[in-house]
Formats: C-alpha cells, structure tokens, sequence
C-alpha cells in the first residue's frame, strides 16, 4: 500500500515513525572525484558526501573515510578534481565506488578517459560534463569520515552543453543522484529559481520577478 492510498483509507496524514539518529539527508549528489598520489598514479573514487561551502572565495568540500585508498592520496598531494555524473556514467559511478584503486586501475577498467589538469596534478574524466579542480585548504576528523574542505581552481564545462545563448545547461546531459543506496536520473523542471515570488504577466512589471531578498 502505498502513501496516497493509506492517506485515503485513513482520512488524513499518515503518522510519522520515529528513528535514531542517522543520515537521511536525501538525495544527494553524486560524483566521481579523481585523484593522484606523488608517483602520479591516478585513482577514481565515487563520493555522495559532497557539497558546496560558499561562492567567495569558490568553495566545497568531500568526505571520505580514512580506510580509503585515495584518502592517502588526497593527504599525500592535498589535489582533487570533482567531475559530475550523468545516466551514461552511472555504471562506472558504481563501480568506482565498489572497487579499490589498490586492485584496479579504474580509467582502464572502464575505458575512461584521463585529461591533463590545467592546475592539479589529479587528472579529468573526459567524459564527465563538469571538472571542478580543487586544492585542499583544510582537513577535519569528524569520526567515520574526514571532511576535506577545498578552493575551488577552476571549472572545465563541455562545450557539447552549451545552448544557443552561450549559456551551459547542465539538464541535457541528464545528471544522476544517489538516494540511499540507489541511483537515480533527475525528472522534469518544477521551477526556476525564485519562481514563486515572480510576478504573472497579469499582475503587471511584465513577469519581473520581485527584487531578491536575503531568506
């Protein structure tokens, strides 16, 4: 039975349980975040914890647990690059995150393909619509994972992504999310941003949106 025929059979709101605590901060996005030791070994690791700290200066962070095999390389070069997924990435999504870089050489193993950085000694996956090369500014033991907190260097945008206008739409390359222990590609648009204070047509300002105020 799903939620909207309980809702209908008991007239009202389903109760809510209660659990300990524990991440449910659902869904997230996923990425691949590439790395390289001193010997200039590469290695591809799948993170889901991952997100944005603030826009200046151009900031984000990862966490990954210390057991990892690039959590070593991430200390050893304190470099990183995040390049973003998409549906036709998310088998080697899975794997590189099911599979060690002590047993595997990734870029082999899936045929992707390993690009120069222009500041990091970590390389780009070529096939990822986004790299977003990171130094690391700040390690923190937070207990299972150790948050890396990164400047961000530069960002690298396929071309292929680029509309008419010059501006890049990230939605035509059909980006994928993780949601507690599955994949998921992303559906239709239900807004942009600020959509829900913008002015219709009718109301006059000819669909201006109101001026933006800090939440």
């Amino acid at each position: 039975m799903d939620m909207e025929e309980k809702e209908a059979r008991g007239g009202g709101r389903v109760a809510k349980q209660i659990w300990k605590a524990g991440n449910m901060l659902y869904p997230l996005p996923v990425v691949m975040v590439t790395v390289a030791g001193k010997d200039g070994k590469p290695n591809i690791i799948t993170v889901a914890w991952a997100g944005t700290i603030c826009t200046n200066p151009p900031m984000l962070s990862i966490s990954v647990r210390p057991e990892r095999y690039s959590h070593g390389l991430l200390l050893e070069t304190g470099e990183f690059v995040v390049n973003l997924t998409t549906e036709k990435l998310a088998f080697a999504t899975d794997f590189c995150g099911v599979r060690s870089g002590r047993d595997a050489d990734k870029f082999a193993a899936l045929g992707l393909t390993p690009e120069k950085a222009s500041q990091v000694s970590a390389p780009l996956i070529g096939e990822s619509p986004v790299n977003i090369e990171c130094r690391v500014e700040e390690r923190r033991a937070c207990g299972s994972h150790d948050l890396f907190l990164a400047r961000v260097l530069c960002v690298h945008a396929d071309e292929a992504y680029m509309d008419a206008g010059g501006r890049f739409d990230l939605a035509k390359a059909k980006p994928i999310v993780y949601d507690h222990g599955s994949y998921y590609g992303l559906g239709r648009s239900l807004g942009t941003f600020g959509f829900s204070v913008r002015k219709k047509p009718s109301e006059g300002g000819g669909g201006r949106g109101r001026s933006k105020k800090k939440s």
